[in-house]
């Protein structure tokens, strides 16, 4: 009887052991993407905050610094959507849709010049070409290729270079280069780290990482000569038989990060 209510004892501490197991990671699950909501909230803030100083300057125009404000509000906004969802272990719900490359990548652009001329880093823009399209959710991508180019800017060396190539198959990439030290480690390394020691590009990369992964894609490093090379890798969207109306000329388009929020 003694050794049934020993092994009964046992078994109930492993089961108790077990919860608290479980209940500890799904309380560091919760902190870290409470951390990452904080993370993406500072940044467009940061954005928005240089966008501000902008305003007086001579080149104002050239830099559109109330589109830049109002992008960024947008960012801080979901960021704040998914603070409210991280207490119950989640994320804000991503918005599906299809759209062309070339506005993500217009949007971080216009969006980290002011802070690249702040820094003294000059940001090079490559051409891309319109016809690029994917499916997901534009400010998520925003989000993820615009902690790339934050990273590269103020933790890199200038120039800060993004251009998008083709991928393996029928994918795009976005990569962002810079000339600075390079990455400590591998990017999925990096990422993967306790939060105590992902160091100054970590948190960002993670990010960026979980964006890739929930569109289908995934953040990878390429060599470089000099500095990082990293790319968001997304499968590129056949839609001749998706958008049955006509879209305007490129040139007669208002970008989605300038139209009125709905």
């Amino acid at each position: 009887m003694s050794a049934a209510l020993f092994a009964a004892g046992w078994g109930l501490a492993f089961v108790a052991a077990a919860w608290a197991l479980a209940a500890l990671g799904r309380l560091r699950s919760r902190e870290e993407l409470v951390a990452r909501a904080c993370h993406e909230l500072r940044t467009p803030l940061t954005a928005a905050r240089m966008a501000v100083h902008a305003l007086g300057s001579s080149d104002a125009g050239e830099m559109r610094p109330l589109a830049i404000l109002d992008l960024q509000l947008r960012r801080a906004g979901l960021a704040l959507d998914d603070l409210a969802a991280a207490r119950s272990g989640g994320r804000a719900e991503d918005l599906a849709e299809v759209f062309e490359v070339h506005e993500v990548v217009q949007a971080v652009a216009e969006s980290w010049l002011p802070l690249s001329r702040e820094l003294g880093v000059e940001l090079r823009i490559g051409p891309v070409p319109p016809g690029l399209f994917v499916r997901g959710d534009r400010l998520r991508l925003v989000q993820g290729l615009g902690n790339l180019v934050g990273n590269a800017l103020e933790h890199g060396a200038g120039p800060v270079s993004v251009e998008v190539r083709a991928g393996f198959g029928a994918t795009i990439r976005l990569e962002v280069t810079d000339s600075g030290p390079g990455l400590p480690a591998p990017v999925a390394e990096l990422a993967a780290r306790p939060r105590a020691g992902r160091g100054q590009r970590g948190r960002g990369l993670a990010i960026a990482g979980d964006v890739a992964e929930r569109h289908g894609g995934r953040v990878a490093s390429a060599p470089s000569p000099h500095g990082a090379r990293l790319a968001i890798e997304l499968p590129l969207l056949n839609v001749a038989a998706d958008r049955p109306r006509p879209e305007p000329p490129l040139a007669n388009r208002v970008p989605w990060w300038r139209r009125p929020a709905t």
